[in-house]
């Protein structure tokens, strides 16, 4: 590690954005706590040079990425990776270019929520915060499974619109 890099303003000013990169890619908040731990660990007992803030940044992205798929690895969790790979992917391309740690994003998700129906918001809540199943979700709304997927592909589609509108 390079003599100039003060761990603890490395820590500082990246920590929120790992953590909430960690969220992005589906960790529970205790997850994305340890693992945004072990990704500081394991870049500062290491050599690591310096080169900057987004630099910076894309490095201990890259480093969470590979520390949360060894997690879902060791505790045989489904791992769909095409979806992390495209959410890697918007997340740099977002972050980088409005040079943050990924707050504005998330600022910009709350609201686009808020563009959804009631029904298309509460399917994604009970999918993505309470990790149900589809046909649970399907039971729930009282539609077909094929109805719940449809209706949650039409609402992230519609989320990933609002946000890059957003974000551009």
């Amino acid at each position: 590690m390079s003599s100039e890099l003060d761990p603890a303003l490395l820590i500082r000013e990246h920590q929120a954005g790992i953590w909430r990169y960690l969220r992005a890619l589906g960790c529970e908040a205790n997850e994305a706590e340890d693992l945004t731990q072990e990704t500081f660990l394991a870049v500062l007992t290491k050599p690591f040079e310096y080169y900057g803030k987004a630099a910076a940044a894309s490095y201990l992205r890259k480093v969470a990425y590979h520390r949360f798929i060894s997690a879902r690895r060791r505790t045989n969790k489904e791992l769909v990776t095409d979806e992390f790979e495209h959410i890697d992917d918007n997340w740099s391309r977002w972050v980088e270019s409005q040079q943050n740690d990924g707050s504005e994003a998330v600022d910009h998700l709350k609201e686009c929520m808020k563009s959804l129906t009631e029904r298309a918001r509460w399917a994604l809540e009970m999918r993505f915060r309470d990790k149900l199943p589809r046909i649970e979700i399907a039971n729930s709304l009282e539609i077909t499974e094929h109805g719940a997927k449809n209706l949650m592909q039409r609402a992230k589609q519609k989320l990933r619109e609002c946000i890059e509108n957003k974000l551009s």
